[in-house]
C-alpha cells in the first residue's frame, strides 16, 4: 500500500480469510455486542471503501475506519490500568503497522487523566519495512528509518517541551505494541512468549536500546531464531526498534513500562461503558421493576 497507494488483492484475500475465522469464533461464542475497527492503512488506501464493502458482504463484519485521534484515545483507555498516578505526566506510545500514536498526558488524582497533546506519526513497522527493507538492510537503512520518525518526534517535542518535563522528573513512559512486548520477551530470555511476564513489566531503557542495536545489526536468520520474534516478525522487528530508538534519542527516560494491551482493550472498555449506560437507562424507565444486569 505504501508504494501503490492501494491495498493489494493478496493482502485483502488474506485479511478476509482471517476475519472469516474471527467471525466464526464470535458466532460460536454468541457475541452480541461488538465493535470492529480499521486504522492507518485503511485511512490511507485509495480502495479501502471497496475493501470494507467486501468484508461486510463476504464475512458479515462491519468495519469502521477510526480517526488517528480516536485510535490514540483508545490506546490510552486500554493501557490506563498501567499508569502510575504518583507521576505527574505520562508519555504513551503505540507502534502499529501503518502509524505510531503518541499521547502526552497529565496524571490527576483519582486515576483521572488529561490529554495535553497527541500526534499520529505516519510510520509503523510495516510501512517503514516496505520503505527501507527488513530481511536484508544496511546500517544506513536503520539510520534512515530513525530519521523518518525523528522528524515527527521533533515536531511533537517542539509543541509540548516534553524533554524539559522529563528532566524535572515524575514522567512515566508507557509503550504498547508488538515491538515493545517482543523486546521485553527478548530481554527476559523467554523460550516462549508469556503475557503474564511481559504485561506491566518495567524495562531499563539502556538495556532495551542495547537489544534494538543488536537486532538491527543481526542477520535475518538470527532474528528468526529468537523465540519471541520468529519468522513472522523477523522482518518487522528492526523497524520497530528504529521507532523505539528514535523516541529514546529525544526522550531519554530511564525506565519504560510495557503494555500488552492497547486499542482492543480500549474498545472493550468503551463497549462495557455503553452496556452500563443502557442498563442505567433501563432502570430509569422501569423504576418499580427488578432489573437484572
Amino acid at each position: 500500500m505504501s508504494q501503490s497507494g492501494v491495498l493489494s488483492d493478496g493482502a485483502m484475500d488474506r485479511t478476509v480469510e482471517a476475519l472469516t475465522i474471527c467471525a466464526e469464533k464470535m458466532e460460536r461464542q454468541g457475541v452480541s455486542r461488538m465493535r470492529c475497527v480499521a486504522t492507518e492503512v485503511c485511512r490511507q488506501a485509495g480502495n479501502s471503501e471497496e475493501f470494507l464493502a467486501r468484508v461486510q458482504d463476504q464475512v458479515g463484519i462491519k468495519l469502521d475506519i477510526i480517526s488517528t485521534e480516536e485510535e490514540a484515545g483508545l490506546a490510552v483507555d486500554g493501557c490506563s490500568p498501567l499508569l502510575d498516578h504518583r507521576n505527574r505526566h505520562a508519555l504513551v506510545f503505540d507502534i502499529g503497522g501503518g502509524s505510531t500514536e503518541l499521547v502526552w498526558l497529565r496524571l490527576k488524582s483519582r486515576q483521572r487523566t488529561e490529554v495535553l497533546g497527541w500526534t499520529s506519526i505516519p510510520y509503523g513497522v510495516v510501512t517503514l519495512t516496505e520503505r527501507h527493507g527488513g530481511v536484508t538492510l544496511s546500517n544506513s537503512s536503520y539510520q534512515d528509518m530513525m530519521a523518518d520518525v525523528s522528524q515527527h518526534i521533533t515536531d511533537f517535542e517542539k509543541q509540548y517541551a516534553i524533554a524539559e518535563t522529563i528532566q524535572q522528573g515524575r514522567v512515566q513512559m508507557l509503550g504498547t505494541s508488538g515491538t515493545v512486548t517482543t523486546l521485553a520477551g527478548v530481554h527476559f530470555g523467554l523460550k516462549r512468549y508469556n503475557r503474564r511476564r511481559v504485561d506491566g513489566a518495567w524495562l531499563h531503557t539502556s538495556k532495551m536500546i542495547e537489544i534494538c542495536e543488536r537486532l538491527a545489526n543481526s542477520e535475518y536468520r538470527e532474528r528468526v531464531l529468537e523465540p519471541c520474534i520468529g519468522e513472522e516478525r523477523a522482518d518487522l522487528v528492526v523497524s520497530g526498534c528504529a521507532i523505539v530508538q528514535a523516541m529514546h534519542n529525544q526522550w531519554p527516560i530511564r525506565k519504560l513500562r510495557v503494555a500488552d494491551r492497547g486499542v482492543r482493550e480500549g474498545l472493550l472498555v468503551g463497549l462495557m461503558k455503553e452496556a452500563d449506560r443502557e442498563y442505567e437507562q433501563t432502570k430509569q424507565k422501569t423504576p418499580n421493576d427488578k432489573v437484572m444486569s
